[in-house]
């Protein structure tokens, strides 16, 4: 390591929607890539990848961060504050915590936390509950992912009504590919009276369901990792980034609202004659 560089833990919010996805891909934007632009513009990165550079998760197209954490050997004056100088309004640092030299953002994070916003508003939500409380604990998830290695997690649940939005909290060491979305397909269905409950208990069985036995997956645009969790590791939030990722957000919280107000009009307003 460089004398005048050290590790960096760098807390990342950022709205999924532009972005194909957290991780680098060719021809197409993503918020890693973002990221990295970001740093050779402020002439930290001149190669391909920051030093001993991880992050935590690999967010989906559509999926958003409050929590994403991102880790690399940066200069000193590298603050979350600075990162934002070059980074579009969709993507903010705005917390830090130096960490050790061998410090890895992915195999390091003992659990990760999403929140899904799923729109409910006729669900009923002690079906959907109940649905949750089969699947929390330690399971085997083969039938919520694509994958076909890593689907035993012990799952932590929550699930709070706020108006017309059912709000699903899952946390785990980790998750396997698209399983917090299906998750979510799967407790909607539930509560909705589509499935029964002993859906759950098939789902989780050992017998793999494909086709329309199977679960399908969730949009990603209401989905948000909100927090990863590191023994040890304390993230000291950078007064200048956090006013800048509030207002950011707020302007596109209004961006939201109107454009949902707009199209409440339309759908109000046509009629059949």
């Amino acid at each position: 390591m460089a004398a005048d560089r050290s590790m960096r833990a760098f807390r990342v919010a950022y709205d999924g929607r532009p972005y194909s996805g957290f991780q680098r891909q060719p021809d197409v934007p993503t918020v890693e890539d973002t990221l990295f632009d970001s740093l050779r513009k402020l002439g930290v990165l001149d190669g391909d990848t920051p030093t001993n550079y991880a992050a935590a998760g690999r967010t989906d197209a559509g999926v958003s961060a409050l929590g994403q954490t991102v880790a690399f050997e940066v200069p000193d004056w590298l603050t979350p504050a600075a990162l934002n100088g070059q980074l579009p309004g969709a993507v903010r640092a705005w917390a830090s915590a130096d960490v050790p030299p061998d410090f890895h953002a992915t195999h390091d994070a003992s659990r990760r936390t999403y929140r899904y916003h799923l729109h409910a508003p006729t669900l009923d939500d002690a079906r959907a509950k109940a649905a949750l409380d089969r699947l929390r604990g330690e399971g085997d998830f083969h039938n919520l992912t694509t994958d076909d290695e890593g689907t035993v997690r012990r799952l932590e649940t929550d699930c709070v009504r706020d108006g017309d939005f059912l709000v699903l909290t899952l946390a785990s060491d980790g998750f396997a590919r698209h399983m917090v979305r299906r998750i979510v397909s799967l407790v909607r269905a539930v509560g909705s009276g589509a499935s029964d409950l002993d859906r759950v208990d098939r789902v989780l069985g050992p017998e793999p369901l494909d086709g329309p036995a199977g679960v399908a997956t969730a949009p990603a645009t209401p989905l948000v990792l909100v927090d990863v969790t590191y023994p040890g590791v304390s993230f000291d939030p950078d007064p200048d980034a956090v006013a800048s990722a509030r207002e950011v957000f707020a302007e596109r919280r209004v961006e939201g609202l109107v454009t949902a107000r707009v199209a409440g009009e339309v759908a109000e307003g046509v009629t059949e004659r």
